[in-house]
């Protein structure tokens, strides 16, 4: 079985994003646990982390971060 699409995103309240797939559902996705590090780490800052953007199947962000399509769909929690 293929896994939904992420179709369009939107940054939301505490580190946590909005996102509508291709089957109607529309989840929320805690981003807060990937937040460390040089590379993710980058996203502590509102300016960058609001920038959140489709990329292909899932979601990213200007610098390349990124969230498997497998875990956007299946840890997020529905709205």
């Amino acid at each position: 079985m293929l896994r939904p699409r992420a179709i369009a995103v939107k940054p939301a309240e505490d580190y946590t994003i909005l996102v509508s797939f291709d089957n109607g559902e529309e989840k929320l996705f805690d981003v807060k646990p990937y937040i460390s590090g040089s590379w993710y780490g980058q996203l502590e800052k509102p300016s960058v982390f609001n920038r959140v953007r489709i990329g292909g199947i899932s979601v990213e962000w200007p610098d390349g971060q990124d969230i498997a399509p497998d875990e956007l769909y299946d840890k997020s929690i529905r709205k």
